[in-house]
């Protein structure tokens, strides 16, 4: 099972992100706050887990929490202040969403800005560490592929409901075919001359 805390006698929320290397769709971002007994053998990293496990996860994380938040920034701000400073402001989003006011942030990666005075720490594959950050990595990802898959209904030639707006060949080829739609991130290189060997 992953560490429960870092700071034993703080009230921590762990961070994530969901879609950072997307072409489409917004960046979402999660901060839970768990109780200090809470105790779970199958939460981990999402990227680890199964769409059904996440699921499962997700409402017992919703259900047993402190406090929990989710938020997204939208693919024209990416485009403006970039997905580093989209992703970092999401974050600063969900944590001013939770009802009750952390004392210490776990930010999963190795950047971040500092909020509001809340002070912080930056774990490299946090979410596989610790229980709080892999919470907000699920929610995060869940709350991620629902959007996409609520926007595949309106662009389905792009595969969204199964790339979930990542770079995959068949999604990239669907942008060379029917260009861009509002949902795409203008700013990323979409490296379309596709190379076909045979």
């Amino acid at each position: 099972m992953l560490k429960s805390h870092f700071n034993k006698n703080l009230t921590e929320a762990g961070c994530d992100e969901a879609g950072r290397g997307c072409l489409a769709g917004p960046v979402f971002a999660a901060s839970v706050i768990l109780p200090p007994d809470f105790r779970n053998t199958e939460l981990n990293d999402s990227k680890k887990l199964s769409r059904k496990l996440r699921e499962k996860l997700r409402k017992i994380i919703e259900a047993e929490s402190i406090a929990y938040a989710v938020a997204k920034i939208n693919a024209p701000e990416i485009d403006e202040i970039n997905i580093l400073n989209a992703s970092i402001k999401a974050m600063h989003l969900a944590v001013n969403g939770l009802k009750v006011r952390p004392d210490f942030l776990l930010i999963d990666g190795n950047r971040f800005k500092p909020y509001e005075g809340i002070p912080h720490k930056c774990f490299v594959k946090g979410d596989g560490r610790f229980l709080t950050i892999a919470a907000a990595s699920v929610l995060a990802k869940t709350y991620r592929d629902e959007f996409m898959m609520q926007a595949d209904k309106k662009y389905p030639q792009y595969g969204w409901k199964s790339n979930k707006g990542y770079p995959t060949l068949a999604h990239k080829m669907a942008i060379q075919e029917f260009g861009l739609t509002p949902l795409h991130r203008r700013s990323f290189n979409y490296n379309l001359q596709l190379k076909i060997s045979f």
